[in-house]
């Protein structure tokens, strides 16, 4: 059984396109890499943010490959694994471990909202299927199906590669049930960008974070801060990062996230269908939310943001 460092800052990385559409790998790559080097842990491909139901299964597959060879090694590579028949996700699952993936992100199935019994045998065959280390990804305001603190503490006792859950509740209270309850073993991550200072002083080891597209070295060092228990500079930082760490909470987080990539020099806002590019005003709130968290970074730190990234040549691609 492969096993994974399951803590810190991983990145739900984003999937970038070329202006005809299709994925555009040596962006990727470069991504990929760059946020290793910014002292993200791990990055997590193909999620909801990845835009994964975009995708085809050979695109899909040609992502996790890229990630791998981008990484060397460096930091783990995480699939996301979602589909709409639990055949399918044991076959992408597959697919991941044979691109070299390290770590799975399970889903529940799209679409199909069944009960325990039901949402059980689904994700349990994924886990069967390879010896990947897996995360199981409680996300019941997205996908309507809610992995209660008990069901995952008996999901953790009988599947000896379920070693996390990235909790997307929104409900913090959900941390510390998941500490009574389950094995110890299963790191709790947060998976809900505003939340994530709450979640560290309730006990998450690790952020599947979105916003760390753009501004990874901001979102490494709060979870620095929060871990250390600095609350005074934590909170300071927070409350800088709030007004963007909120775009991940919304129905169009895809498209913020990615815009605010753009307009920070890191990537671009291109979409696929049926997701659309922001319309010109929810562009103009995203430039002045970024430029106004740009122009007033805490203290030296953002002077060294600033520096690191012109330095870098960072650029919209």
């Amino acid at each position: 059984m492969q096993t994974i460092e399951w803590r810190g800052v991983i990145p739900a990385i984003t999937t970038p396109f070329r202006p005809n559409g299709s994925v555009d790998r040596e962006f990727f790559a470069k991504h990929c890499a760059r946020l290793i080097e910014d002292g993200c842990t791990g990055v997590v491909a193909l999620g909801s943010l990845g835009e994964a139901a975009t995708l085809k299964l050979d695109e899909k597959t040609a992502i996790l490959k890229t990630a791998v060879e981008a990484l060397k090694g460096k930091a783990p590579v995480v699939a996301g694994v979602s589909a709409l028949s639990t055949s399918e996700a044991v076959e992408f699952a597959q697919a991941a471990e044979a691109s070299g993936c390290q770590g799975l992100m399970v889903l529940p199935p799209y679409v199909y909202v069944g009960d325990w019994r039901e949402m059980k045998a689904h994700v349990a065959a994924v886990f069967k299927a390879t010896s990947l280390s897996c995360m199981l990804y409680n996300n019941p305001i997205a996908y309507k199906v809610d992995f209660l603190p008990e069901q995952v503490a008996e999901l953790a006792a009988e599947h000896a590669n379920l070693h996390a859950i990235k909790e997307s509740s929104a409900d913090v209270r959900r941390i510390a049930s998941l500490r009574c309850v389950a094995p110890k073993k299963l790191k709790i991550l947060c998976g809900v960008d505003d939340l994530i200072l709450e979640a560290v002083y309730a006990g998450a080891v690790g952020w599947i974070a979105g916003l760390a597209n753009a501004f990874p070295h901001e979102s490494v060092e709060l979870f620095a801060l929060a871990e250390r228990g600095e609350r005074a500079a934590a909170f300071d930082l927070y409350k800088w990062f709030l007004p963007l760490l909120r775009f991940d909470t919304v129905p169009k987080f895809v498209q913020l996230i990615k815009y605010t990539q753009e307009v920070a020099g890191v990537g671009s806002g291109r979409m696929r269908p049926p997701r659309l590019e922001l319309s010109q005003e929810e562009k103009e709130l995203v430039r002045r939310t970024v430029k106004q968290a740009l122009s007033s970074r805490p203290g030296e730190a953002g002077a060294r943001r600033r520096k690191h990234a012109h330095a870098s040549g960072r650029h919209t691609h």
